[in-house]
């Protein structure tokens, strides 16, 4: 009997187990698969709320947070594309170069590496544009040129489109973005702090609208110059804007800043900040002052 079993039994050659696949093994497999073919960087983490975004939405938002409305840092070519009338940006100082005065060990490389990271030649974008069909003039710090640090080609820029709105009789508009002086040029960096101030001063003297906008971060010399010698002083919600962080002021003055201390909204209430605006809503309330600005100088009114 058992023979006539063997006989119309197939024979099956039993595999080790390091070798059977299972269905469920092949399709967990066919699903990771698919899983790396979707592309890098469609989604992204919100850090303040944890929210998953989706980079397309978020795009089409400004890059704002859809949820808890967090604004993450743009570059800034990214503002320049939703702030100004489309087609009006007309670009300056653009073959200006930084070099390495002090021969400070690896700057030529940082400045290599922060010039490809941003796809720009310096830390400032500046030139001549329209917002609301009335031209400005604009400069820009680039957070990803090693922080908006700001050096001697940083600070010329910035001096030159100061003087450029004079020749003009042009509003000046500033967007900060930086985390100070840069250490690597030295003293020659704490220069600019000086010559952008006097530049705005002369601003001044000609009664020419300058509206500083601080994003985050705005630390050190930007802070203690020319983002903070506005007529009209505008951060973005939840920036930071002092002069130095609290892990600095803790270690040298021994002291702990209070909760939420240099946040944008902590300025606004003790008088460095006129106006919170969140970046959605930058364009026209921009547009709007200088409406303001513009009818007010028809009757002779002074900033």
């Amino acid at each position: 009997m058992f023979k006539d079993m063997f006989r119309k039994t197939k024979y099956v050659t039993i595999q080790p187990a390091s070798e059977r696949k299972y269905p469920a093994e092949d399709t967990a497999k066919e699903q990771l698969g698919a899983r790396k073919e979707i592309p890098d960087g469609l989604w992204v983490k919100c850090p303040k709320c944890g929210e998953v975004l989706y980079n397309k939405d978020l795009d089409e938002n400004l890059r704002v947070c859809t949820n808890c409305r967090y604004h993450f840092r743009i570059s800034a070519r990214e503002r320049i594309a939703f702030l100004v009338d489309e087609g009006s940006f007309e670009e300056w100082d653009v073959e200006l170069r930084a070099q390495d005065p002090l021969e400070f060990p690896g700057y030529l490389e940082k400045l290599t590496e922060a010039q490809e990271k941003a796809q720009m030649p310096e830390g400032v974008l500046s030139g001549q544009a329209k917002i609301g069909g009335i031209s400005v003039v604009l400069a820009l710090n680039e957070s990803n040129f090693m922080m908006g640090s700001m050096g001697s080609v940083a600070g010329e820029k910035i001096t030159r489109a100061i003087e450029r709105a004079i020749e003009f009789r042009s509003p000046l508009i500033i967007f900060s973005t930086s985390g100070g002086a840069r250490m690597q040029e030295g003293i020659l960096s704490l220069y600019q702090m000086a010559k952008t101030s006097a530049a705005l001063a002369r601003l001044a003297e000609e009664r020419l609208l300058f509206i500083s906008v601080m994003t985050d971060p705005t630390f050190g010399g930007v802070t203690a110059s020319y983002a903070s010698l506005g007529d009209i002083h505008l951060a973005e919600p939840g920036a930071l804007i002092g002069f130095t962080g609290p892990r600095v002021i803790k270690q040298t003055i021994r002291q702990e800043l209070p909760q939420g201390a240099q946040t944008a909204e902590f300025n606004q209430e003790h008088g460095l900040i006129d106006l919170v605006v969140e970046r959605t809503e930058m364009r026209s309330i921009l547009a709007r002052l200088l409406r303001y600005h513009q009818e007010g100088a028809k009757y002779g009114a002074v900033v």
